[in-house]
Formats: structure tokens, sequence, C-alpha cells
């Protein structure tokens, strides 16, 4: 081979091009996986020592253990909801903004 052929040939075979759009959706996926991990953590803690010292032990006047369980439940319910509103909200994130639209 000749060297200009080779050199086309070498300068055709790298890396592909830098895509920066692909950053913005990145940094939106990033932001809503961290609103998500926060939210995972301080719901359902937050819930379980609230509904359990005013709710179930305040306003209902349940024992000590039975607020421990009923408290338990809800904190477990909440990390469903966050759980199901992630996997909503990352499901929908890459969807096409118009509706009806089918490309």
């Amino acid at each position: 081979m000749d060297g200009s052929v080779r050199a086309s040939l070498d300068a055709s075979v790298g890396p592909p091009p830098y895509n920066g759009g692909n950053e913005g959706s990145l940094v939106s996926a990033l932001k809503t996986l961290l609103f998500f991990t926060i939210l995972m953590v301080t719901l359902p803690i937050g819930l379980y020592f609230t509904t359990k010292a005013y709710v179930f032990e305040g306003s209902m006047k349940m024992s000590s253990s039975d607020s421990y369980f009923y408290a338990a439940i809800v904190a477990v319910l909440a990390v469903h909801v966050v759980l199901a509103l992630f996997v909503y909200v990352a499901w929908n994130e890459g969807a096409p903004k118009g509706k009806g639209k089918h490309d």
C-alpha cells in the first residue's frame, strides 16, 4: 500500500467523535438517581419514627411493641412507594415528549 492510502485508513479507524449531547441526559439521570437515593433513606426512617411516636403511641395509645410493628409496616410501604416512583420516572425519562407520536 502506498503511504497516502494507509494514512487515510488509519485516520478512519479512530475512536468515534465526542458527542456532547448525551451529557445533559447523563446529568439528568444522575440528579434523578440522587433524588431518589435521598428519598429512599430519609422518607422510610422519618415515617417510622414519626408514626411510632405521634400516630401509634400518641394518638392511638398503642403499646410500645405494637407501635414498633405498625411503624415498621408504614416504613416498608414507604420503601415500596419510593421504588415504584423511581421505576416510573426512570421508565418515562427516555420516552419522547410528544403524546401520541410513535417514531
